[in-house]
């Protein structure tokens, strides 16, 4: 029981970083039909921001906002700059631009902090013991965190003005630019939320993980899996099915092998592209 326990624990943890980027993807692609896979990257830069305030004397609370702030920041000067000047272009340049992206904020990543990885210390050290199974306090924190932003997004999207705009430009573009609503303002919002969100992701990570400039890649690798099964668009489905699976490869690594745990969740795409290729929860394309 002890040891289910702990690979639950576990799972749920890497599960809800996973959706928390997928959510960032579906968002994105959801309204804007950008295919944003330098959020890993994002995710990055935000970590190296909450790095570099902790080590100046900043809480980690206080960096953790600051750091989601920059993630917005950027996220609205690449849309400005990237891929507003692609609106009209094929996904699959928008595809070729967001890896280009990626690319470079990693070259910049590397060229300004250097190859060694950073630390970050955890703002509550020690762990607590639930049903047996001994987690972390920060390992609390990213799970309540990561809860906390995607309830903050939901209402944000249904109780909000602006969220009603972003709802109205994902199902009908059209009839928002009717109705006088700017798809460039609700682009760069969209992109700077989305953003944000990986920056809350790379923020919680980081004092369980060593910054580095790769380190948002397997994360946008897993996310785009989730997306992909979740269903191109639907928000709440992406945390759901990053929460499959990464409580999905925590118990296959503990009761099959460890060495194909990424083969796991490849496994289950597979399986819903043959059986759903929408998605399990079929929100292919538009956030609703």
């Amino acid at each position: 029981m002890h040891d289910f326990a702990q690979i639950l624990a576990n799972g749920l943890m890497a599960g809800c970083v996973y959706g928390l980027v997928a959510v960032s993807l579906a968002l994105v692609f959801g309204v804007l039909e950008i295919p944003q896979f330098a959020f890993g990257a994002h995710a990055m830069i935000s970590a190296y921001a909450l790095a570099y305030l902790t080590s100046n004397e900043f809480s980690y609370f206080t960096a953790l906002a600051m750091s989601v702030l920059v993630g917005m920041g950027l996220g609205a000067i690449v849309q400005y700059l990237v891929f507003e000047p692609l609106r009209d272009k094929p996904h699959a340049t928008l595809f070729i631009a967001a890896f280009g992206l990626l690319l470079i904020l990693q070259g910049i990543a590397l060229l300004t902090f250097g190859p060694n990885p950073m630390v970050v210390e955890p703002p509550v050290s020690g762990a607590v013991e639930i049903m047996g199974a001994r987690v972390t306090y920060q390992r609390l924190i990213i799970i309540a965190g990561v809860l906390l932003a995607v309830m903050g997004l939901n209402v944000f999207l249904t109780k909000t003005r602006l969220g009603h705009a972003i709802r109205a430009a994902g199902q009908n573009p059209f009839g928002a630019l009717v109705v006088g609503i700017s798809p460039r303002k609700i682009a760069m919002l969209t992109m700077a939320v989305g953003s944000g969100l990986s920056a809350v992701a790379g923020g919680l990570l980081a004092p369980i993980s060593q910054v580095y400039p790769t380190m948002g890649d397997f994360l946008v690798l897993k996310a785009f899996i989730i997306v992909v099964m979740a269903g191109m668009g639907s928000i709440n489905g992406a945390l759901a099915a990053g929460l499959f699976v990464g409580i999905t490869e925590s118990f296959g690594s503990a009761y099959f092998s460890p060495h194909i745990r990424d083969a796991y969740s490849i496994i289950f795409l597979i399986a819903v592209l043959i059986f759903k290729p929408s998605g399990v929860f079929g929100k292919a394309g538009r956030v609703g």
